[in-house]
């Protein structure tokens, strides 16, 4: 014969309330601990699946936001860049600017933290319930070419026209064709004004025309960047350059 805890816990699994039934022997045990009133225990109730929820769909937009290893912004090395202050960092990461549908551009040589700074705000954008995702350039420029070719990639391109926040890292390092350079200014076009979007960049606005070979098109995704975004422009020597990894040890001659 099932015990009460079993058969509430398979009701509320019939009911699709899934974090219920694992932690509901323990909400009773404590409601009767503490003479809990009905209010107060259906409370307890109500926040444990909430709870739940909230851990699923973040760990669900955590697999769509496809993050690099290094994006949490409490391992911020400050020590090593200039361009950034800790309480222009702090104000960043509040993320408010997401309401406003700011967008964010990181300029800086390579190794000065400009790809960890862009994937931790994307964390934090995360955690606080938005819709973030994180695409290398390559990534996204491989996404453009096969979206109307493959269904996956379909999805996953109609994932990031959802988005509140859109990160591309090392936008303009390689040369566009001209098919993928139209789909990504579709893309920005889309996002423009009602998401934000943050690009890592190790060039300059003429360089962006070399690279799509369009001056005017260039002119049209900087126009849509910049209409309400803050530049970041990091400097100082190379992160790995200066933690730089041998084989050998110091002393070996």
């Amino acid at each position: 014969m099932e015990t009460t805890t079993e058969t509430l816990s398979n009701l509320a699994r019939q009911l699709k309330l899934t974090g219920l039934g694992p932690v509901i022997g323990d909400l009773l045990l404590n409601a009767g601990q503490k003479q809990m009133s009905y209010v107060d225990f259906t409370m307890d109730l109500l926040s444990a699946e909430i709870d739940h929820r909230n851990r699923q769909n973040l760990a669900k937009r955590l697999r769509h936001a496809k993050l690099p290893a290094q994006h949490d912004l409490s391992l911020w090395q400050e020590n090593h860049v200039n361009g950034i202050s800790r309480t222009q960092l702090s104000h960043l990461r509040e993320c408010i600017w997401l309401e406003q549908h700011f967008n964010i551009i990181l300029m800086g040589p390579s190794g000065v933290g400009k790809t960890m700074l862009g994937a931790g705000l994307c964390f934090d954008a995360l955690q606080k319930g938005y819709r973030a995702c994180f695409r290398t350039m390559e990534q996204l420029t491989h996404l453009l070419k096969m979206k109307d070719i493959a269904k996956s990639m379909a999805r996953e391109f109609e994932v990031l026209r959802q988005v509140d926040l859109l990160v591309i890292d090392d936008i303009m390092m390689f040369p566009i064709e001209r098919k993928q350079s139209v789909s990504l200014f579709n893309l920005i076009d889309h996002l423009h004004q009602n998401a934000s979007i943050i690009v890592t960049t190790n060039k300059s606005p003429d360089e962006w025309v070399k690279v799509l070979d369009d001056e005017v098109l260039a002119a049209a995704i900087l126009d849509r960047l910049l209409f309400k975004c803050e530049i970041v422009k990091l400097s100082g020597k190379s992160f790995r350059l200066e933690n730089r990894k041998t084989i050998f040890e110091n002393n070996v001659l």
